[in-house]
C-alpha cells in the first residue's frame, strides 16, 4: 500500500549505516547541511528523511549519490559537543521513498511517499514468523553478542513486520545488503531474505569454528613438540656434561679430526646437525648414525707412500714366483711407466690364466713391489648391482657396496685392489654388476664413483685396480676394454717340479710341523706326483698332494714312535703313500690304432688330450656322432666328411662308399661337454683312417679347424695345448700355419721339446698322421679334371649322349 505525502521534508544522507523502521539509533553529525536539516525537524517537530548514500566516501553527496528508499524519522534528541558536531538520537518509523532530492534553506529536502508491506495476511506468514524466531535464538547464541534486551523485545514483538526490522536492525551486516532488504516491500521474502542471512552466518561460524579448533590443536601440539624437543635437549646437554660428552660428543670429535673434503664436511655438519634434533629412540636417529660411521670410516686423503722401484720390484717378483716371465715383463713395463708419470692412469690389468697359476699371488707381489696396502674382493656369484654400488639409505639395512666396504677395511685411497674372478659375475632382473663397475674401472669416471649410500661422489683415481679370470668369455666386451689383458699360462713340468721345491714342500714342512730336512722329496718323487698324481695348468693340486703325503708321513711317524726318523722319498714311495695312480702318463696310445687320433682341446684349466676314435658299420649312409659334443664341433664332422667325400677317389675310394656305411665317430669321456672347431682335421684323419685301414702315429697329436676345401684354420690356446702335449709325452705335433706368429708367445723350453709341423691343408695332415705300407701311397695319381667329371658331371654326360 502506497500513501503520498505532498509536504518536503528535510532529509539527511547517512555514511555506512541503514536505518529500519523501529530502529532507535544514535548518530553523531558533522556536516553542516545535515546539521541544518536535523535542527529544522527537531524545532518543527517534523519528520526528516534518513537516506544511506551509495558512496560513503563522498564527504559533500549529492543526489545522485543517494539512495532513493529510505526511513521517514522522528529526531528524539539533539546534544551539541564541543567540538561542533551534534550528537542525535533519531528512531525510524516509516518506510518512504523519495520522488525528488533538492536542495532547500542550505539543506537537503525531499517529496517522499511512505510505502507499506504488502502480502501481510498471508496463511504461511505464522510458519514464517515462528522459524525467524527460532533461527535469531539460534543465531544470538553463536556469540554475535546480540543483547538481551533486544532478544526480549523480539520475544514480545507480535508484528511480523516489526520483528524482522527489528532482527535486521542488529545483526552486522554490510551497507548494500541491509539496502536491499530495506527495500523489500513483500512480507514473506523479506522474511525469506533475513533467514538467508543468518543460516549463512550460522554455517560461516561453524566454519571458522572448526578451522579455530584446528589451528588451536595444531598450535597445541607445536607447542608440546616444542617444549619436549627443548626438554630433551636439556637432558641430552646434562648427560652430555656427565659424560664428557656423550656419543655425539665423540662423533662430533671424530668428525673434526678426520680430514674431509669441504662439500663432505658440509654434508656431515648437516647430518649431525639432524642427529642432534632426533629423539634418541627414532628409527632415522640409527640410519644417520651409521651414516655419519660409514663417512668417518671412509679413507678420504690419507695414503701410503708409494715409490716404484723397478729393480726390487723385480726382484719380489721372482722371490714369490717361478717363471712367468711374459707376464712378469709386461708387468714391470706397466710399473716402470707408472713411475715415470707419479699418477696412475691408463687401462686397468686383467691376469688372465687357468686356476693355480698364481694370479692372485701376482697381485699381493705387485703391492708389495709398489709399497701399496692390498686389498682383494672376489666377485664370483655377485649378480646384484647393489653390491657394487650399494643401497640407498631409505631402504631397511642398507649399507655401502663392496667397493666403498673394501676401502674403509684398507683405511688409505691408493691401495692395490685386486677385483677376484671378475668372469664369475651373473646377470639377473636386479641389475647388472659388470656394468657398475665400468665407472669403476674407468681412469676417466672413477675421480667421481657414486655409490647410492654415500649419495656423494668418491674418488678412486688413485687406486691400481687389478682383475683376475680365468676366460675372456664371461667378460662383457665393453668391461675388456677398459682393461689391458696380461695372459698367465700353465705352468710346464719343469716349472712345477722348481715350485714344489723351492716353495710347496718347504710351506707344507711347516704346516704339518717337519722340520726342513725331516722330509726329502727326491726329483723322480716330484715327478712322479706331477705325472701320476696331478693334472692341472697350475700348482693347487700338487700343492694338495703333497700336504696328503706329509699328513701320511706324520701319522706313521707317530705310530712308530720315531720321531726322529728322517725320510728320503722316492717314486715308490710316493706310490706306497697315495695308492693307486690317478692318471696315466706316457703315450696317447701303446701301440699305432686304426681309427684313434689324439687331438688338443683347450679349457678353463688348461689345455688337455682328445682321443677322438671312428668305426665302421655296414649300414645306410648315416654319420653317428657321440661323447657330448656342442653344435660346432657336430659341424666340423659334418665338415669333415664332406672333404673325405670329396677326396673318395684320390683316396682309391668308391664315390658311393658312404652308401653302404654307417661311420660312427666318438669322443671319450662322454660325460664331458666338449666343443669347439679345433678337432676338424683330427676327425678328418680320423675317419680316413678308418676307411683305408691305415693305423695313426701314436706319438703325433694335432690341432686345427677344417673346411669344406681341406684348408686348416688357425686356432686358440696354442701355449696350453702345447703344454697338454708336452705332459702327455707327445713329440710330434700338427698345427695350422697361420699360428705360427704364436709360438713365439709358447715357452723355448716346450718349443725346443716338441717337433711342430706347421701344416695348411689336410692332405697334408693325412700325408704326416697315417702310416701307409712300404712301397703304397696315400693319394692315387688321379687328375682333378677325371675326379670332376666323376663326381660332379657324370648326370649331365648320361643325358648328353
Amino acid at each position: 500500500m502506497i500513501e503520498y505525502a505532498s509536504n518536503p521534508y528535510p532529509v539527511m544522507p547517512l555514511r555506512d549505516i541503514v536505518i529500519f523502521p523501529g530502529m532507535v539509533a544514535p548518530l553523531v553529525v558533522g556536516r553542516k547541511k545535515s546539521i541544518l536539516a536535523l535542527e529544522r525537524a527537531m524545532g518543527e517537530r517534523t519528520p526528516i528523511f534518513l537516506v544511506t548514500q551509495m558512496d560513503s566516501k563522498v564527504d559533500n553527496p549529492g543526489p545522485e549519490h543517494l539512495y532513493s528508499f529510505g526511513t521517514l524519522s522522528y529526531v528524539m534528541q539533539l546534544l551539541r559537543l564541543p567540538d561542533g558536531t551534534i550528537k542525535a538520537l533519531v528512531e525510524g518509523r516509516q518506510r518512504a521513498v523519495a520522488n525528488n532530492i533538492f536542495v532547500s534553506e542550505s539543506f537537503f529536502a525531499a517529496e517522499v511517499t511512505t510505502v507499506h508491506d504488502s502480502e501481510t495476511e498471508r496463511e504461511d506468514i505464522p510458519a514464517y514468523t515462528q522459524e525467524l524466531r527460532r533461527t535469531f535464538e539460534q543465531f544470538s547464541g553463536i556469540g554475535k553478542k546480540i543483547p538481551a534486551e533486544v532478544l526480549k523485545s523480539a520475544a514480545a514483538t507480535k508484528n511480523p513486520s516489526r520483528l524482522v526490522d527489528l532482527i535486521c536492525s542488529h545483526i552486522r551486516l554490510r551497507t548494500k545488503e541491509k539496502q536491499e532488504i530495506l527495500e523489500i516491500l513483500v512480507l514473506p521474502d523479506r522474511i525469506c531474505k533475513v533467514l538467508e542471512v543468518m543460516y549463512r552466518e550460522m554455517e560461516l561460524f561453524e566454519m571458522e569454528k572448526k578451522i579455530h579448533t584446528k589451528v588451536k590443536k595444531k598450535m597445541a601440539d607445536t607447542q608440546r613438540n616444542y617444549y619436549l624437543g627443548e626438554k630433551v635437549k636439556v637432558i641430552q646437554d646434562e648427560m652430555d656434561r656427565n659424560d664428557g660428552g656423550g656419543e655425539l660428543g665423540e662423533l662430533e670429535k671424530a668428525l673434526d679430526k678426520k680430514s674431509l673434503p669441504k662439500a663432505v664436511k658440509e654434508k656431515m655438519t648437516t647430518e649431525l646437525g639432524k642427529l642432534r634434533r632426533m629423539p634418541p629412540m627414532s628409527a632415522e636417529t640409527t640410519v644417520i648414525r651409521n651414516y655419519i660411521d660409514a663417512i668417518i670410516a671412509l679413507p678420504w686423503k690419507k695414503k701410503t707412500r708409494a715409490k716404484i722401484n723397478i729393480e726390487k720390484a723385480e726382484q719380489i717378483l721372482d722371490e714369490d714366483h717361478y717363471g712367468l716371465k711374459k707376464p712378469k715383463e709386461r708387468i714391470l713395463e706397466y710399473l716402470a711407466v707408472q713411475a715415470q708419470v707419479k699418477k696412475i692412469k691408463g687401462p686397468v690389468l686383467c691376469l688372465v690364466g687357468p686356476p693355480g697359476v698364481g694370479k692372485t699371488s701376482v697381485c699381493k707381489s705387485i703391492a708389495r713391489a709398489m709399497n701399496r696396502k692390498f686389498i682383494r674382493q672376489s666377485l664370483g656369484g655377485v649378480r646384484d648391482e647393489a653390491e657394487i654400488r650399494g643401497h640407498r639409505r631409505t631402504y631397511i639395512g642398507a649399507m655401502p657396496g663392496k667397493i666403498i666396504l673394501s676401502m674403509q677395511r684398507v683405511g688409505v685411497v691408493n691401495p692395490v685392489f685386486c677385483l677376484d674372478e671378475v668372469d664369475k659375475m651373473s646377470v639377473d632382473f636386479r641389475g647388472d654388476p659388470s656394468s657398475a663397475l665400468l665407472e669403476v674401472l674407468d681412469p676417466e669416471q672413477n675421480y667421481s664413483f657414486n655409490d647410492h649410500y654415500l649419495d656423494m661422489d668418491y674418488d678412486l683415481s688413485q687406486v691400481f685396480f687389478i682383475t683376475t679370470a680365468n676366460n675372456l668369455h664371461g667378460i662383457p666386451l665393453p668391461l675388456q676394454d677398459r682393461m689391458e689383458i696380461i695372459r698367465l699360462n700353465g705352468y710346464t713340468e719343469e716349472d712345477k717340479e722348481k715350485i714344489a721345491e723351492g716353495f710347496l714342500v718347504p710351506k707344507q714342512l711347516e704346516a704339518n710341523g717337519f722340520g726342513e730336512d725331516d722330509i726329502h722329496f727326491s726329483g723322480s718323487a716330484l715327478l712322479e706326483i706331477i705325472r701320476r698324481y696331478t693334472r692341472e695348468a697350475g700348482v693347487r693340486s700338487l700343492e694338495r698332494t703333497i700336504a696328503s703325503v706329509c699328513r701320511k708321513v706324520a701319522r706313521e711317524r707317530q705310530q712308530t714312535k720315531a720321531l726322529d726318523k728322517k725320510y728320503r722319498l722316492s717314486a715308490d714311495d710316493i706310490n706306497t703313500f697315495l695308492g693307486v695312480a690317478k692318471f696315466r702318463y706316457g703315450l696317447a696310445e701303446e701301440r699305432d690304432e686304426i681309427g684313434m687320433v689324439t687331438g688338443l682341446a683347450w679349457t678353463e684349466v688348461g689345455g688337455e688330450l682328445l682321443q677322438i676314435e671312428t668305426t665302421l658299420m655296414p649300414g645306410s649312409g648315416k654319420m653317428i656322432v657321440t661323447g657330448k659334443l656342442g653344435d660346432v664341433m657336430q659341424e666340423s664332422a659334418q665338415a669333415a666328411l664332406s672333404y673325405v667325400r670329396s677326396r673318395a677317389i684320390r683316396l682309391g675310394l668308391e664315390p658311393d662308399f658312404y652308401q653302404k656305411l654307417d661311420i660312427h665317430i666318438h669322443v671319450p669321456e662322454g660325460a664331458i661337454p666338449k666343443d669347439g672347431p679345433s678337432a676338424g682335421i683330427t676327425i678328418a684323419t680320423s675317419i680316413v683312417s678308418a676307411l683305408l685301414k691305415l693305423p695313426v702315429d701314436r706319438e703325433l697329436a694335432m690341432t686345427g679347424e677344417i673346411t669344406l676345401r681341406g684348408r686348416v684354420l688357425p686356432i686358440g690356446g696354442l701355449t696350453e695345448k702345447l703344454l697338454a702335449a708336452r705332459r702327455g709325452n707327445i713329440t710330434r705335433l700338427l698345427i695350422p700355419k697361420e699360428n705360427e706368429k704364436d709360438l713365439t708367445e709358447v715357452p723355448a723350453k716346450v718349443r725346443n721339446s716338441l717337433d711342430i709341423n706347421l701344416v695348411g691343408h689336410v692332405d697334408e695332415v693325412l700325408s704326416q698322421a697315417l702310416i701307409v705300407r712300404e712301397g703304397e701311397e696315400l693319394f692315387k695319381d688321379v687328375s682333378m679334371e677325371s675326379i670332376f667329371n666323376d663326381v660332379t658331371l657324370s648326370s649331365h654326360n648320361t643325358v648328353a649322349q
